[in-house]
């Protein structure tokens, strides 16, 4: 057999396999077993919510799926199951900004690789951060502004400190990158989680904090947290009359989202056939409805898109890790 009918039934023999693994796939979904989509974190917050919430939206074109919280680990525990299941569309989780794009420089070891190992499906949601005081605190300083915050800090060398979840969590990086462009310093301290963090914000523990909007919007309504600066590129719409912090340094944007990966050899039809399915879900006035009432915004995109976002987030996030000096052994 001469070299060149070697290569032709090479070639036919791999699309036979590449047809074969997408015919499986595609029979696996079609065959009536209900969708697993993991959620790399314990029930009850919101990217539990909003999947949730979604699962129930695409049951008329999906089927059953059945949503399985698989936390620890800063949600690598999660994350690694699914880019270990079998590539047949039955099994999908949540990517978010910790699992696939902090973690991968925040860990010593990782047990996936966060570029390879996931297809993306969609982005779901985005949630802006919010510089926030406690309230009764900037009223004694006298800061109503970010530039106030900055001009104390300058005035006044080594006074300021600030909470997060932890180190190398979002408050804490996001800490860093707000330090790093107004040129001042502040104290990071970590505390066991954001709720015990936003508990010493209320308490006057610490003097600001870099929290999630969806959690600190309840006591800045209430008056206990003063509002500075979104960390999102644009003003939300939730917050009207704070501005972004892009505002004061051009292109600060540090945002919270999630969205819907696969493993990595799940074949393009079956991504495409989930990718419709919560694209449309994600569109759904209900959907955005509520949502909102978590004040996360929906953001549906494209497979591509979400692969390129995650990519983007993940060099992002390499220099501000490093700037920060966190690690995980």
């Amino acid at each position: 057999m001469n070299r060149r009918n070697i290569l032709s039934l090479a070639s036919a023999a791999a699309t036979a396999a590449a047809f074969s693994l997408s015919s499986t796939a595609a029979f696996a979904q079609d065959s009536g077993q209900p969708i697993r989509l993991v959620v790399p974190y314990a029930p009850g917050g919101p990217i539990d919510v909003t999947a949730r919430a979604l699962a129930e939206r695409v049951r008329d074109s999906l089927g059953t799926v059945i949503i399985e919280n698989k936390g620890g680990a800063g949600g690598n525990i999660g994350a690694d199951y699914v880019a270990k299941a079998a590539p047949d569309g039955l099994t999908i989780g949540i990517a978010a900004t910790a699992t696939h794009a902090v973690n991968p420089w925040l860990y010593a070891r990782m047990p996936y690789d966060a570029g390879k190992d996931f297809a993306g499906i969609t982005q779901m949601v985005r949630v802006p951060n919010v510089l926030v005081m406690n309230a009764a605190k900037a009223e004694q300083l006298k800061i109503n502004t970010v530039a106030d915050l900055i001009a104390y800090a300058k005035a006044n060398p080594a006074k300021l400190n600030y909470g997060s979840g932890g180190n190398g969590s979002a408050g804490h990086l996001a800490g860093e990158m707000f330090k790093q462009k107004a040129g001042i310093y502040a104290l990071h301290i970590p505390y066991r989680g954001a709720n015990p963090a936003q508990l010493a914000l209320l308490a006057g523990e610490v003097d600001f904090n870099i929290d999630n909007l969806a959690a600190a919007a309840p006591n800045i309504r209430a008056g206990k947290l003063k509002a500075l600066a979104v960390t999102s590129l644009d003003a939300s719409p939730s917050l009207p009359g704070v501005p972004p912090l892009s505002a004061s340094f051009k292109g600060f944007s540090i945002d919270t989202w999630w969205g819907l990966v696969a493993p990595a050899a799940t074949p393009k039809p079956v991504i495409e056939k989930l990718n419709k399915a919560f694209v449309a879900a994600l569109n759904a006035p209900e959907t955005k409805t509520r949502f909102g009432a978590l004040l996360a915004e929906p953001v549906p995109t494209t497979p591509q898109q979400f692969d390129s976002f995650m990519a983007a987030e993940r060099a992002k996030y390499q220099q501000v890790v490093k700037a920060s000096g966190a690690k995980v052994d």
